[in-house]
């Protein structure tokens, strides 16, 4: 599975680490990504769900129900 939002589709960057004698090596920036679960009392079950933080703090004031369908709207999950 990759290191991706399914929200906000935030993946990981890339670029160069510096050294201080200013050698220069590739390396990766993963995102803050957590295993999120949440209730849906439409359909009586959790669902689990892959968020950045700040996809936490997005989920929280739109609702659970309405993210969840516009993801599986966009088939993205489930």
């Amino acid at each position: 599975m990759s290191r991706r939002c399914v929200v906000t589709g935030t993946g990981p960057g890339f670029g160069n680490a510096v050294s201080r004698s200013r050698q220069r090596t590739c390396r990766r920036w993963s995102p803050d990504l957590r295993n999120h679960r949440y209730w849906l009392p439409s359909e009586r079950e959790r669902v689990r769900l892959t968020l950045t933080a700040r996809a936490v703090r997005a989920v929280d004031p739109n609702g659970v129900e309405r993210v969840v369908a516009r993801l599986r709207a966009a088939e993205v999950m489930i």
